[in-house]
């Protein structure tokens, strides 16, 4: 008997066992094959446009992945680091034996955690509840809650050109029953696709004929709690090439042999529309004449590159001539040609904001399951799914972070309200507060919270608490500190810039988008980290625009408070748009502000919900 089982050894898995294990539940993680904890199927890379900030919340929350990548990746660089700072990420390339073989050993630390191999063939149900798991020979497991982290893994076809084979990745056997048995229990399972390229052998590449990738000459760390641990001359560099006319030519020539494209009629999952084939790219995107590849190393104990951006699902025979077409790779070895897998998930409308299931009590989902693409994604739905199934477990309420506080609140939300078509990415677009939920500030907005769940320490939160003391201390020496123009003459002479005509303070300065600390402490010393200068940096520079987006957030909030009853009957209110009255059913929001983010309710069906909530819901029998 168990507390809480999690069944999926992925990145959901990973996050969702340590968190439940580290709030000292008793907790199995069961997973098909022991060597697949925290594997990479496809790219080995952490972070990115978005993704790198999800990390940083991760470690913030007190989840892992931040320092595993940390501890083991190969370069590490900040994305856009010329732009504003709502849209810089960071984005590490892992090491995909290291990465996966550091987790295994900070699960097996776990006390209170247990992993064992099994294939979960059925869940054991009593009373629309959840009361553990039976395994294909027939064993049962019990448990009070159940986390079901599966990946890629529900029924999962391996398509190759004409061929569909039945497997996982790396060929591993699927779960053949499990997306039956849940569509049984009355869950709505759809069909996705996602792919992976060529790995190509490193010796064989002419590295002449590419652009070279460094990581930063400046460290970097996804986690809040770790120094950096490597060597920035012991990067390793990747590298960038093009697809060219004659790239494109053999595609369009070989389109009806593609899985995708007609070599295969039975297709049913729908392929992530921000990471497309590059059948896709030359078909959607005509107009260009090349399209970026990125060789990217997978391990320092082995020589695979990763042909990032060319995943495919033509056949073998096919893809040895499109990689040879690429200048660089004219002579290359492919090691594993691309392929497409297609998967069952459910559709993720039917999940609370716990992310525990709407349908069956005590059974929560993350990851892949729930129809996103992506290790980040995945691994920040685990985190949440094991803090609140640990939560429930102890009778307090569950953790949900709003759009406002984090990534990871605009993704869950964007899954349970809008649901999705093809494999859910995080985009920064998808935040309408971005500029608040920015790479340098998620330990201030999230730290907290993961120490009232259980899972930040408190040598780590006075550690916090120490960095906003020196925040406001440096604000307040900001403003009280001002100069004259004769005393910023030299220095502003030299980099070129304007005097001001009056004496202003450090703050006002500061504001100016040609000066920097760097610049000012040229004149007046300002003996703090540099992590403290670039949060006030970015505060008092973006200042109008951060409190701008903090006074919409405030109006999210006051609509956030706004409850809708668990129990309204939709089809009592007259008048209701049919569009509306069929997705609010579906969906069944909590709060208005949730209601009015539903695709086809419109202002008008939130008018009369808000006036039927105001004056005639208590009217009826509830």
């Amino acid at each position: 008997m168990y507390d809480i089982i999690v069944v999926g050894g992925g990145h959901a898995g990973c996050e969702a066992a340590s968190a439940s294990a580290t709030k000292k539940h008793k907790t199995l993680l069961i997973t098909s094959n022991l060597k697949n904890i925290a594997d990479m199927p496809c790219n080995p890379h952490i972070g990115g446009s978005a993704k790198g900030i999800v990390v940083r919340e991760i470690d913030a929350l007190g989840g892992v992945m931040g320092k595993i990548a940390d501890k083991t990746h190969l370069q590490i660089k900040m994305l856009n680091s010329a732009k504003g700072p709502a849209v810089q990420a960071l984005r590490a390339q892992g090491d995909k034996v290291a990465y996966p073989k550091e987790m295994l050993k900070h699960l097996q630390s776990l006390p209170n955690l247990t992993i064992q191999e099994g294939m979960v063939e059925d869940l054991i149900i009593e009373d629309h509840t959840v009361k553990g798991i039976i395994l294909e020979d027939g064993t049962k497991i019990l448990s009070q809650i159940v986390i079901l982290t599966t990946g890629t893994y529900l029924k999962s076809d391996i398509l190759v050109g004409n061929t569909r084979t039945r497997k996982g990745p790396h060929n591993e056997k699927p779960s053949n029953y499990l997306s039956d048995r849940l569509k049984d229990y009355g869950f709505q399972i759809i069909r996705l696709k996602t792919g992976t390229p060529q790995r190509i052998d490193r010796s064989t590449i002419d590295f002449s004929k590419t652009k070279l990738e460094p990581g930063d000459n400046c460290f970097h760390t996804f986690s809040f709690d770790l120094e950096p641990s490597y060597k920035i001359e012991d990067q390793e560099p990747c590298y960038l090439t093009y697809t060219t006319a004659r790239t494109h030519e053999i595609i369009r020539n070989n389109l009806n042999k593609s899985s995708m494209y007609g070599a295969l009629d039975d297709i049913k999952g729908i392929g992530p529309r921000y990471c497309p084939s590059i059948e896709d790219k030359v078909v959607r995107f005509s107009d260009k004449e090349r399209h970026q590849l990125f060789l990217e190393p997978e391990s320092r104990f082995y020589d695979d590159i990763y042909l990032q951006g060319f995943s495919t699902s033509m056949p073998p025979e096919i893809q040895e001539e499109i990689v040879h077409s690429l200048p660089g790779l004219e002579n290359a070895k492919i090691l594993k040609y691309g392929y497409a897998i297609e998967y069952d998930a459910i559709y993720p409308t039917q999940l609370q904001a716990s992310l525990e299931t709407k349908i069956i009590q005590n059974l929560y989902t993350a990851g892949q399951i729930n129809g996103t693409s992506g290790y980040e994604e995945a691994a920040c739905q685990g985190l949440m799914a094991g803090i609140n199934a640990s939560l429930k477990l102890e009778n307090k309420p569950p953790l949900i972070l709003g759009r406002n506080e984090a990534y990871i609140g605009v993704l869950i939300d964007d899954l349970i309200t809008k649901g999705i078509r093809d494999p859910y990415r995080l985009l920064t677009s998808r935040a309408e507060f971005r500029l608040l939920l920015r790479h340098d500030n998620a330990d201030i907005r999230l730290r907290k919270q993961g120490y009232n769940v259980g899972l930040i320490t408190d040598s780590q939160l006075q550690k916090l608490n120490q960095k906003i003391s020196q925040i406001q201390e440096l604000k307040t020496f900001m403003d009280n500190t001002k100069l004259k123009p004769s005393e910023v003459k030299e220095v502003f002479t030299k980099y070129s810039i304007s005097l001001p005509t009056t004496t202003m303070s450090l703050s006002q300065l500061i504001k100016r988008p040609e000066i920097t600390f760097n610049i000012l402490n040229e004149i007046v010393p300002i003996p703090y980290e540099e992590t403290i200068k670039e949060q006030v940096s970015i505060d008092l520079k973006y200042e109008g625009y951060i409190n701008k987006a903090i006074k919409e957030a405030e109006k999210l909030i006051k609509l956030e408070k706004k409850q809708i009853p668990s129990d309204i009957n939709y089809d009592l209110i007259t008048n209701l748009a049919s569009e509306a009255r069929q997705k609010l059913k579906e969906v069944r929001p909590t709060t208005i502000a949730q209601a009015i983010r539903i695709s086809g309710v419109n202002p008008a069906d939130i008018s009369i919900l808000s006036i039927y909530l105001k004056k005639e819901y208590n009217q009826n029998d509830h």
